[in-house]
């Protein structure tokens, strides 16, 4: 069985509840550790996603404006 991959939402979801269980103090000690460790990898994920997204984001919006940007060179090379 292939493992899900997870999401931007599942993430955070995770991350909220480990930040609230650390400031209620319902984490022990000894699992205190585990606990930052997770919420570092989960937060580098967040980061990950978020910068990919912008990248995504940036690169369709540029496609879109050159896109634009042909089509009024092309409509200018036909009125000539």
């Amino acid at each position: 069985m292939s493992k899900k991959e997870l999401t931007y939402k599942e993430a955070l979801t995770e991350l909220k509840e480990i930040v609230s269980q650390i400031e209620n103090e319902e984490v022990d000690v000894d699992d205190l550790l585990h606990q930052v460790n997770r919420a570092t990898t989960l937060i580098k994920f967040c980061k990950n996603k978020l910068h990919g997204t912008q990248k995504d984001i940036h690169g369709a919006l540029e496609e879109l404006n050159d896109l634009s940007i042909d089509s009024h060179l092309d409509e200018e090379d036909t009125s000539m």
